[in-house]
């Protein structure tokens, strides 16, 4: 194994590491001293735990085991196998480590609980591998169904929050729906972080100014091809600029373009998934 592959091992496992640690301290310090819960199969778990005598650990590691099974087909055998071990360890330092319980506050618990577990879900996501099996079922049932992954988890989450209303109260379903939410908004930032990035379309006469910006300026790569206007026959091709950025520098981006040409027009998307190629990285004083 090459220096740059036992870098990004060591790299992933952090994440992974510390990703558990931040998912515990949410569940023990916030949710399961005040009976809240979050979607998924961790909500399922919890929402369990205050039924029964089962331990959080226990349910957590039994009920993820079919979709860490599930994973190795549809995945792959890596991603299953640091998806058991961030389940497992999740699991150990909830039956063996205390984190202090900060508030009973209903609201700050609600919210800080979702933010801490949805940063740890976010950290182990960006270290390869999850802590709740439910995005492996759905990617399972989206293919068998045909129902997209977001109307999947949204339809489960629908009956994990209705159990809790009807078994828990209404006042805890709702609170719980809170921490759903931030834990939701909170995966996607901590997994994709600044680096989120967002594809620039650009349709202007001075495109060879704008390129050469985007290249020496912003310090990105430029595709270029060529098209022109539909509702005429007669017109000639232009360039039309397709450049990938990350979210931080869309709005300096978009504001030197209107500098260039006042009247270019610009489609501005966002980008789920990029690799290869060449787009300017973030800085490193940048992460937080």
């Amino acid at each position: 194994m090459g220096k740059s592959k036992r870098g990004s091992a060591w790299k992933a496992g952090f994440y992974i590491f510390v990703g558990i640690i931040v998912a515990s301290f949410g569940l023990e310090s916030f949710l399961i001293p005040n009976g809240f819960l979050d979607g998924g199969i961790t909500g399922i778990s919890l929402l369990l735990s205050f039924l029964t005598p089962i331990d959080l650990s226990v349910l957590l590691l039994i009920l993820n085991v079919p979709f860490i099974i599930l994973a190795r087909k549809q995945v792959g055998k890596l991603f299953a196998v640091k998806t058991f071990v961030a389940i497992f360890f999740l699991s150990l330092i909830l039956a063996t480590i205390e984190f202090p319980v900060l508030t009973d506050d209903k609201l700050l618990v609600s919210i800080f609980g979702g933010f801490f577990l949805g940063a740890g879900i976010g950290l182990s996501v960006r270290g390869g591998s999850v802590l709740d099996g439910t995005e492996i079922l759905s990617v399972y049932l989206n293919k068998k169904t045909g129902f997209s992954m977001g109307e999947i988890i949204l339809f489960i989450n629908i009956l994990i929050f209705s159990a809790a209303g009807i078994l828990l109260g209404i006042e805890v379903a709702l609170y719980s729906m809170v921490t759903y939410l931030v834990a939701s908004k909170t995966i996607d930032f901590v997994s994709q972080g600044m680096e989120e990035y967002r594809g620039i379309t650009i349709i202007s006469n001075k495109s060879s100014k704008i390129k050469k910006m985007l290249m020496e300026e912003i310090g990105t790569g430029v595709t270029v091809y060529y098209g022109k206007k539909g509702s005429d026959k007669e017109a000639e091709k232009r360039e039309i600029l397709l450049a990938v950025l990350t979210r931080l520098d869309v709005f300096r981006v978009k504001k030197r373009i209107l500098e260039i040409d006042p009247e270019a027009l610009l489609i501005d998307q966002n980008v789920h998934d990029f690799q290869g190629g060449f787009i300017r990285k973030r800085k490193p004083h940048l992460v937080r």
